[in-house]
């Protein structure tokens, strides 16, 4: 163990640089020089990138140290191994090349997120936080912490992607060591049971288990001295990919842990069978069993019809070397199932135990309780009024808060304060590390009551924080906002102690017409109650008693420690009022929409100065700004000393000032402001196995497969939307931020929609707000946020069938919105997959064909890198009623495939004939005219009597081809 860390402490400068990069050339090593801990391969010639790795480490150090080993001497060595846990804990969102080595099943070179990763760094996270990496009676400068909403993330997507391992990975051997024994990372027995017996189903052989589908790593059908696989190249190893006896011990040890005898025997006696043994007489367990390259077509032809060989093992029966890993879990497996080890002996942390049965640490630190949160849980809420005047006022509504002077000596921080904290944890001059990389707190991590070097402090969440976005001047929005934390935290907090929610009130919020909101609910949560979630409020110093308390003791001490601002109270805020109700409401805009940028776009620059100087009208100034900027540059001077764009800011204040929202959309998009943590929420759509596209409907948007940076998506928004669409590119930020907000916590209302098309949701939106509300202009541009996050959670709700419905819309209303949002039905995509190995010719999308071969044997049916396949071809259809009915037609397809099993069509199927044959039939049958003609008319057509003729036309389709059945005339269901 203390070579593994001295080799990764030589590659400390890989280390720093990846926290910031996340680049694989700069991702810690998985192979060093045995002898020396040297670097034996570059990352271009070995893909080192294998999270899974470190993870298994810093667990098994707990779990090592824990029985009583001492393994780390130094504090530097401390700082990395804090570093390590930095390295890891946003396995969430970076794709790696797993356990094997690989990445993606197609051994292309590309990596991708995988469950088995995620699994093992959520088990390692759980284990490290809070540990005292040199016992708990020594120092605690060796105590290491773990991000509370990492973990939480880390937990969230490995629970999204069970029971598959990854995109193009149905399953994978290597989750057994995830589920179960070491790992342990899930103890909900549903989750367990589906991902194992998913991995028997699909991969157990009488050899051992496959790896994974299409593997051909040591298979005779694989060209030896190539890194990379070609295209299509897997399916050279179909049926022949090599069984490997290891997974049968993870099964033996896994009945052990479990108490299931009957498995525990059963995988005994195939093991029994496959034992080779040494010179000595020993026993060994062979590596991996090989089809004989004679063998394979044959295998292929009949699968398990062939006898396979050890690839370890000689021409007389004896053993030629030992497979360390199978031999361990080989002697690990015989000391458990003849009871010469305990269950603890091997996993002293009780990492087998659910959370609720494993000992309670004896430390001041917190602790991850793992399993579900727990049944009564309640939240704490403090309120802090931002002056005394503001508390009296408060209080005359009967809502008790505290001043920052009242709650002293503790200390209200900004979030953004600790993050300074937590950047001196593993900081280490000799290393060259930094500490944590300056990443923002979450809402769990806020929660907590901090002691640090003898201050006590509570942080409110980053939602009171200021930003220079408009959405922090939506008061309906912030207490959304608060609501939707409140629930969050209720839902996912698994630390021992009540969490503890600051809610920070101030008297420029008085100002908001809108506070009558924030009224409500503080007068709610006085019930004890707040969105489901139980309430304690108090005071603080009453609080802390029963709250998590976390203690932070700086490696460093105090000669190092920050100068931290702490919020005080201003008590020369509005001076001159004598009470709050004296101070001036926030007036309403009235102002009459008019698009200057349309007017003046022609206009010589010198005119639309002049226009600007006299222009009464607070919309047009800014739209003329903007065409002065686009024109020349951000330092042009509209007039002396004052820049277009100190002016467009200066306008901007104004709109933020009348809460004008197009105004505010408009000059915040001229001004290139983004909203805070944008990257994370898009990534929580991302890894609960959605693709986003930012765009416009008309052109082809940026796609992102895999999560991306700040940078990435600020530039995908301001060069392929900005252009088009001045207000879209800031309107698309809150659609991003309100749909990652939302699958986080209502994954259901995204059921069927594999791909988020931001601009798609626009477009649905406005239809949404067309039917819900005729009189209305129809556009979004000068709604408040808060209506778009409600209209969003409102469509989504409506077009998805689940949750309360606000408004009933008719049938042909929902099926038009789902349309622009591509929601198809259950098992649509497995059942293209069916369509195809009836098909032939494959299956025509307009211009672009679906062919049958390659496709069903490079992917399953269940596989989601399938899925995205025929998604994309949907791309092409730019009308919703299209998109519908494509999905309607191959639905009934393989309805009518399904129930006619005989059938095996030759010719292509090509969808836009099917679309034109239906519109035929309903015509010449003459019993009803369609109001429209073209796509909108089949699509109202197919929202009546219209699958009966799509029927029939697929069955005059089927009938006109070539069908290998017996007799042709039988009438097809």
């Amino acid at each position: 163990m203390r070579g593994i860390l001295a080799c990764w402490m030589r590659q400390s400068k890989k280390l720093e640089s990846w926290k910031s990069s996340q680049n694989p050339t700069q991702s810690l090593h998985s192979v060093f020089c045995l002898n020396t801990g040297d670097e034996v391969l570059t990352t271009s010639e070995y893909s080192h990138l294998q999270l899974d790795c470190v993870s298994l480490y810093l667990l098994y150090l707990v779990q090592m140290i824990s029985s009583g080993l001492e393994i780390i001497y130094s504090t530097e060595e401390v700082s990395m191994v804090q570093n390590l846990v930095y390295y890891v804990e946003r396995a969430y969102r970076t794709p790696d090349y797993g356990i094997w080595g690989r990445g993606t099943k197609y051994n292309d070179g590309s990596p991708e997120v995988n469950a088995s990763s995620i699994g093992l760094t959520k088990a390692a996270l759980e284990a490290v936080n809070g540990f005292n990496l040199l016992g708990d009676k020594r120092g605690n400068h060796a105590v290491i912490y773990a991000d509370i909403d990492a973990h939480n993330r880390n937990r969230s997507i490995f629970e999204t992607l069970l029971p598959r391992e990854s995109n193009t990975k149905n399953t994978d051997a290597a989750l057994l060591a995830t589920i179960s024994y070491p790992g342990f990372a899930t103890h909900d027995p549903n989750m367990y049971n589906r991902t194992k017996n998913r991995i028997v189903r699909e991969l157990e052989g009488e050899y051992g288990f496959k790896r994974f589908i299409g593997d051909g790593f040591g298979s005779e059908a694989e060209e030896k001295g190539r890194r990379f696989y070609e295209t299509g190249e897997t399916l050279e190893f179909e049926h022949v990919e090599n069984e490997w006896p290891l997974f049968y011990l993870y099964m033996i040890i896994d009945a052990v842990y479990k108490d299931l005898p009957d498995q525990e025997a059963k995988y005994q006696d195939k093991l029994e069978k496959l034992l080779i043994y040494d010179a000595a007489g020993d026993p060994v367990v062979p590596r991996m069993f090989i089809v004989p390259k004679m063998c394979i077509k044959n295998e292929k032809m009949s699968p398990k019809s062939q006898n396979r060989k050890a690839s370890n093992i000689n021409q007389i029966g004896l053993s030629t070397g030992i497979f360390l890993w199978a031999q361990s879990l080989y002697i690990i497996s015989s000391l458990l199932t003849k009871k010469l080890l305990h269950l603890w002996d091997i996993d002293p942390i009780r990492r087998y135990l659910p959370c609720f049965n494993r000992p309670r640490p004896d430390s001041r630190y917190s602790s991850f309780l793992g399993g579900s949160s727990p049944t009564e849980l309640v939240v704490q809420v403090v309120m802090i009024a931002e002056t005394t005047r503001l508390q009296a006022m408060l209080a005359n509504y009967g809502i008790q808060t505290q001043t920052p002077t009242e709650v002293e000596p503790v200390e209200i921080w900004n979030s953004a304060e600790l993050v300074k904290v937590y950047k001196s944890m593993g900081e280490c001059e000799k290393l060259g590390l930094n500490g944590r990389p300056p990443r923002p707190i979450g809402s769990l991590g806020t929660s907590k009551i901090y002691r640090i070097c003898g201050r006590t402090v509570l942080c409110y969440p980053i939602i009171f924080s200021g930003s220079d976005f408009y959405l922090s001047h939506d008061m309906a929005l912030l207490t959304n906002d608060i609501r939707s934390e409140l629930q969050f935290i209720g839902r996912f907090w698994r630390l021992g102690g009540r969490p503890t929610f600051c809610i920070l009130i101030s008297e420029n919020n008085m100002r908001d017409p809108q506070f009558i909101v924030m009224l409500e609910l503080l007068a709610e949560m006085k019930e004890g109650q707040c969105s489901g979630v139980k309430i304690r409020l108090g005071r603080l110093q009453n609080l802390i008693s029963s709250a998590c308390v976390e203690h932070i003791d700086l490696v460093h001490g105090d000669p190092k420690f920050p100068a931290m601002k702490h919020i005080k109270e201003n008590k020369n805020l509005y001076a001159g009022y004598q009470s709050l109700t004296d101070i001036p409401k926030v007036v309403q805009i009235n102002e009459e929409y008019h698009d200057y940028a349309k007017e003046y776009e022609n206009t010589p620059t010198h005119e639309i100065l002049e226009v600007l100087r006299n222009l009464n009208h607070l919309y047009g100034r800014i739209q003329l700004c903007g065409i002065i900027l686009e024109r020349e540059d951000s330092n042009f001077q509209i007039e002396e000393g004052l820049s277009v764009w100190k002016m467009i800011e200066t306008l901007s204040v104004e709109a933020e000032r009348l809460r004008y929202w197009a105004a505010l959309r408009y000059s915040s998009s001229l001004l290139k402001r983004t909203v805070n943590s944008l990257s994370p929420y898009a990534t929580q759509i991302i890894v609960n196995g959605k693709s986003l596209t930012v765009g416009t409907i008309k052109l082809p948007p940026v796609s992102f497969h895999k999560p991306m940076t700040p940078k990435e998506i600020h530039d995908a928004l301001f060069k392929r939307v900005f252009p088009y669409s001045i207000i879209g590119a800031v309107l698309q930020q809150e659609l991003i931020l309100n749909c990652g907000k939302l699958i986080a916590t209502n994954p259901e209302l995204f059921k069927g929609i594999l791909v988020i098309r931001i601009g798609w949701i626009l477009k649905t939106l406005e239809l949404y707000l067309k039917f819900t509300d005729p009189s209305s202009p129809g556009f979004l541009d000068n709604l408040p946020p808060s209506k778009i996050q409600r209209l969003l959670l409102e469509m989504m709700r409506v077009t998805s069938g689940k949750g309360p419905i606000i408004h009933e819309l008719t049938d042909y209303q929902i099926k038009q919105m789902n349309g622009c949002l591509l929601r198809v039905p259950d098992n649509f995509y497995p059942s293209i997959w069916q369509i195809l190995t009836k098909c032939g010719g494959g299956i025509r999308f307009g211009s672009e064909l679906l062919p049958q071969l390659p496709t069903i044997r490079l992917h399953e049916s269940h596989e989601l890198s399938f899925y995205h396949l025929v998604e994309s071809h949907f791309t092409q259809y730019r009308n919703s009623c299209q998109r519908y009915l494509v999905t309607r037609i191959l639905t009934i397809l393989a309805i009518v495939l399904k129930r006619n099993p005989e059938i095996n069509y030759k010719a292509v199927i090509s969808v836009e004939e099917l679309m034109q044959a239906t519109l035929e039939l309903y015509e010449k049958d003459g019993t009803e005219k369609t109001s429209c003609c073209g796509m909108e008319g089949l699509y109202r057509l197919s929202c009546r009597a219209g699958d009966s003729y799509i029927g029939r036309a697929i069955v005059n389709r089927l009938l006109g081809g070539e069908i290998d059945q017996e007799d042709s005339s039988c009438k097809i269901q």
